[in-house]
């Protein structure tokens, strides 16, 4: 068995040949951080987090690295606009992602370089352009001769013309050809810079990740992925400054993950219907919206409502209870029986690597599971279960939640006497008029599925 890859550069299905099979280069364009991010930025996190896992799954070791663009436009104002240090609110919304792309059980990467550690990097390589006559300085900005780069749009599969129909050039920008795209900035008064042979200024966004990926991995990796938005412009430059450098292939293998829509629209700022995963965190159980999204194969667009995420969390359920159901009946079984259960488990194995195997279809995987818990359904209405059968299965269905990042496992129900010793603390809290303790009693109970109502009476509480 093979695996085989969805290239974004060719546009077809290839088999994954590693440059080398002892180690594995991937890397995935990360955040801009000057915000909680949203549910759209939550998705290639998660979705190459989970090819990451296959691939180690499938034996290969992976070296994984995820950037953070820590200055840029959008940090700069933001931190005005917050009476803010840029450093300290980048810091502030790096150790935010981390935590919430945890909670979605996305594992940290190898390495998360910061663009600001690696300005020196950056400045080396635009000298490096400007020396091979593919980049030139302008009145302290410099800029990329995108047209001498004869391969411009292969990624995006458009033609130079007409990416040079929509080509404009911005006020104060001095470029030979609107084509041209910035790599190092003029500083402008009071903002973080830093010192070039081109003046006071900071890099552009392109030029960072292009820099990171030849400091920290070389001239080729194997797998360079990140959201459909990405692949123009940011991508396609990236490929044209790295290759006109060093005239090697950036990367084998282009991965892009589709985009969320919110209830059937396009998720975007100016309609206002972009969902914050730092708030969906703290209504819905995180791995239900993991779940939700290996429901979908990553290059397919998802459409994000509360309905389709019920669906996912039932889902979810309805898997977790035939595993703990496998496993109670275990405890009443013998060495007797059929073995039609392990045969059942191996099919799924099987299949599940089939999926996989096809360009990471996480949908399909997760068709295999609930498959396997029909199956086992079935399998548990036989007089007499084998022991070996229902080992098979706890083990395949707990193997495959695991590659996906999903655990099967039920979580323990809070105790009623524990709850009650909450509620006592809460009103001892409240009493000395600890108000920020009692709603932190509050949080917590809530996280874990009960609802207080304060009444005249006392507080009581329901499970949701």
């Amino acid at each position: 068995m093979a695996i085989h890859i969805y290239n974004s550069l060719t546009n077809q299905k290839e088999l994954f040949q590693p440059i080398d099979p002892d180690r594995i280069t991937m890397y995935v364009c990360g955040p801009t951080v000057y915000n909680y991010i949203h549910i759209g930025n939550a998705r290639p996190a998660i979705v190459f987090d989970a090819v990451r896992r296959y691939l180690m799954y499938r034996g290969y070791n992976v070296y994984y690295v995820s950037n953070f663009t820590d200055v840029d436009d959008k940090i700069i104002k933001a931190a005005q606009e917050m009476n803010e240090e840029v450093p300290a609110l980048a810091n502030r919304f790096i150790d935010t992602y981390l935590e919430d792309i945890a909670s979605l059980g996305v594992e940290k990467a190898d390495l998360h370089p910061r663009a600001t550690e690696t300005v020196a990097e950056m400045i080396e390589f635009i000298e490096q352009l400007i020396a091979k006559g593919f980049a030139y300085e302008s009145n302290g900005d410099v800029y990329y001769r995108t047209k001498k780069f004869k391969n411009y749009g292969k990624l995006s599969s458009q033609s130079v013309g007409d990416l040079q129909m929509g080509a404009r050039i911005e006020v104060g920008e001095q470029k030979e050809d609107p084509m041209d795209f910035t790599l190092w900035k003029k500083a402008k008064e009071n903002e973080i810079a830093w010192e070039s042979p081109w003046g006071e200024g900071r890099p552009g966004w392109h030029i960072e990740c292009s820099a990171m990926v030849k400091k920290y991995m070389g001239d080729t990796i194997d797998i360079h992925a990140g959201g459909q938005d990405l692949k123009f412009p940011h991508h396609e430059n990236e490929i044209a400054q790295t290759e006109a450098l060093t005239g090697k292939p950036m990367a084998h293998y282009w991965m892009h993950n589709g985009y969320i829509n919110i209830n059937n629209e396009k998720m975007s700022k100016s309609l206002g219907n972009f969902v914050l995963v730092h708030d969906m965190i703290q209504q819905h159980d995180p791995e239900v919206i993991r779940f939700f999204m290996m429901q979908a194969h990553y290059r397919n667009p998802i459409n994000f409502d509360n309905d389709l995420l019920e669906s996912a969390r039932a889902g979810l359920e309805r898997l977790r209870s035939t595993l703990e159901n496998v496993k109670h009946r275990r405890g009443e079984s013998a060495d007797g029986g059929s073995g039609e259960g392990r045969e059942a488990a191996e099919r799924a194995k099987t299949r599940f690597l089939e999926e996989m195997d096809d360009d990471f279809n996480t949908a399909n995987a997760i068709s295999v599971l609930f498959d396997l818990a029909r199956e086992a359904n079935k399998y548990m209405q036989q007089p007499q279960t084998s022991i070996a059968s229902l080992d098979a299965i706890v083990e395949t269905m707990t193997e495959i939640g695991n590659v996906l990042g999903v655990s099967l496992e039920k979580e323990e129900e809070m105790l009623d006497e524990d709850i009650e010793q909450l509620l006592e603390e809460r009103v001892e809290a409240r009493k000395n008029k600890n108000f920020a303790r009692a709603d932190e009693i509050r949080d917590q109970l809530e996280n874990d599925g009960i609802l207080l109502e304060d009444t005249p009476q006392g507080t009581r509480w329901k499970r949701k």
